[in-house]
């Protein structure tokens, strides 16, 4: 068998499975799938952008374009997800928060009817503080690039 087949790889996560793993919801939840995952590792996200979406009316009227912010949340939710999938009961009960943006870096212009594809791998964890680095792709353009931490720590109540 070869070093790549023995690196686990799951089957896409669908919306459903990811608002089980993440406390995030519509209009913030900005992960429609994960169809990419080595444990521990990275992650492939696919955000599906549409019209529909509530911050297309003012960012920018007549020529709607992605927030950057959100495409860096994006990055975040995914890093989230590979978080919550490598480490499995574990996480169970915990949130990831995002701690710190650094170096982002904004290529392209993501518009209604993009598939973005969002890549994140992970640079370092050192306890229960992880870093990454997150592109973000339309097809074999980069439309965003930023290193990011975030945090896993017990779920707050109320």
């Amino acid at each position: 068998m070869s070093e790549e087949n023995t690196k686990s790889k799951i089957e896409p996560l669908d919306v459903v499975r990811i608002m089980e793993m993440i406390p995030h919801r519509y209009p913030i939840l900005l992960v429609d799938r994960l169809i990419d995952y080595v444990p521990g590792e990275s992650a492939v996200g696919l955000k599906n952008v549409t019209m529909n979406e509530p911050h297309f009316m003012g960012h920018f009227p007549g020529m709607p374009v992605m927030p950057g912010v959100l495409i860096v949340e994006a990055m975040a939710q995914t890093s989230a997800i590979l978080v919550v999938q490598t480490l499995g009961k574990e996480a169970e009960s915990k949130v990831v928060y995002f701690m710190s943006i650094d170096s982002a870096r904004f290529r392209k212009p993501v518009v209604p009817g993009d598939s973005l594809h969002i890549h994140v791998e992970k640079i370092q964890q050192r306890g229960q503080v992880w870093k990454f680095k997150g592109v973000a792709k339309v097809g074999d353009v980069v439309c965003a690039e930023a290193t990011f931490a975030a945090m896993l720590t017990d779920q707050e109540v109320g």
